[in-house]
């Protein structure tokens, strides 16, 4: 009985999860020879058909995030000190997103849902702000000159880098410096991460490599080798490492254990000089549809946000008539593995959270599954949590 419920759970996905199609972008910021013009280009998912999404109002651009909900993506700009605001399908400038900033670089969005904007200028701390542009606060206790990399453990830590002090900065979830916690073996560190065994990865800009240190913060080996000036990184679902390497104006791919696997974006491809930054994007592509069968009532399910997560992420939905609704979370073999709502809800938008630390027993990565059911209505959406 067990293994059939599982195969309808599964079923009644593919079934719906047919309605719509995920298509996956990759966006690479262009800091062109650290002068104007700049830009942000598109390509798909194969590296091809680049075409300039942004060339407006950018001024050194750093990062790029998308803001799913909002339809929107920021851009972080070095020299304006802003974080501007753009349509996330036209590329269209909208306003500021925040200003006054020293030379805003990467930006991360938190376990908290609040945006995390590091700072090159000066000495300054991290900032925090809400997802509408409001300021929060001067996060961290101290500060990290030409501060352009970010992470967090799975303690809730948080880590930055500092190009010009070659070294990688540790603090509490309360933003309490801990001390610096690599001193050793880097040459201008950019991007930072950990990997599922807790080491953190370094993408060491003059060390021509990207460099494995232990929990502790020991230097332990060279993870990826053969490139130089490499900023900017993502990932796709299966393990696979974009990275920008600015010595060859191009875009290399790797695999999860560090080996080089090809170029996926060319040298120079859609003019691409010197990238900063890589974005994967997964875009949810729905039919058309006649107006005949449209229903009456609204029902919708947004994408999460952020999206890749860790460790909880945001959901979003709309109802649009009194309705008894479930919103339920499923593995990718279709195996029920939360109940976020299971209630009676009145029209209108709902806001709810999943947070990975209840689970027990889930991978530190995968992809899964969350379906929003309401009367007859049933829509699913595919999110990624990546570690």
């Amino acid at each position: 009985m067990k293994n059939l419920f599982v195969l309808c759970t599964l079923a009644i996905l593919l079934l719906s999860a047919s309605a719509y199609s995920q298509i996956t972008e990759i966006y690479v910021s262009d800091a062109n020879n650290f002068s104007a013009p700049w830009k942000i280009i598109k390509f798909d998912e194969n590296g091809e058909n680049p075409q300039t999404f942004i060339n407006t109002n950018l001024a050194w651009p750093q990062d790029i995030v998308f803001l799913e909900d909002q339809h929107v993506v920021l851009i972080s700009n070095l020299n304006s000190g802003r974080i501007t605001k753009y349509n996330s399908s036209t590329g269209e400038y909208i306003e500021n997103f925040a200003a006054g900033i020293s030379g805003p670089t990467r930006m991360k969005i938190g376990a908290d849902s609040l945006l995390y904007v590091l700072q090159w200028n000066g000495t300054n701390p991290v900032k925090r702000y809400q997802l509408d542009g409001t300021f929060v606060d001067d996060f961290t206790s101290v500060g990290v000159s030409q501060s352009i990399g970010i992470d967090w453990d799975d303690d809730g830590n948080l880590y930055v880098s500092s190009y010009n002090g070659d070294d990688v900065r540790k603090f509490d979830q309360n933003g309490n410096d801990l001390g610096l916690f690599v001193t050793t073996n880097l040459l201008g560190p950019t991007n930072i991460w950990f990997d599922d065994n807790g080491d953190l990865l370094v993408s060491d800009y003059n060390g021509t490599a990207v460099k494995r240190f232990d929990s502790d913060g020991n230097y332990l080996s060279d993870f990826i080798t053969g490139i130089h000036f490499s900023e900017g990184v993502d990932f796709f679902p299966n393990g696979n490492i974009l990275i920008g390497n600015g010595a060859t104006s191009s875009v290399k791919m790797f695999d999860s254990s560090g080996n080089y696997i090809e170029d996926l974006i060319p040298s120079g491809s859609g003019g691409l000089v010197t990238p900063n930054a890589v974005v994967l994007r997964e875009v949810t592509t729905l039919p058309v549809q006649d107006d005949k069968n449209l229903s009456v009532n609204t029902f919708e399910l947004k994408q999460n946000y952020p999206n890749p997560f860790n460790p909880k992420t945001t959901i979003q939905y709309a109802v649009g008539s009194r309705q008894f609704v479930t919103l339920k979370v499923y593995n990718a073999l279709g195996k029920e593995i939360a109940t976020l709502v299971n209630e009676v809800k009145e029209p209108g938008s709902h806001t709810v959270q999943f947070s990975t630390s209840s689970i027990k027993h889930l991978p530190s990565s995968g992809i899964y599954f969350y379906q929003l059911q309401a009367d007859s209505f049933i829509e699913t959406k595919k999110m990624i949590l990546l570690k």
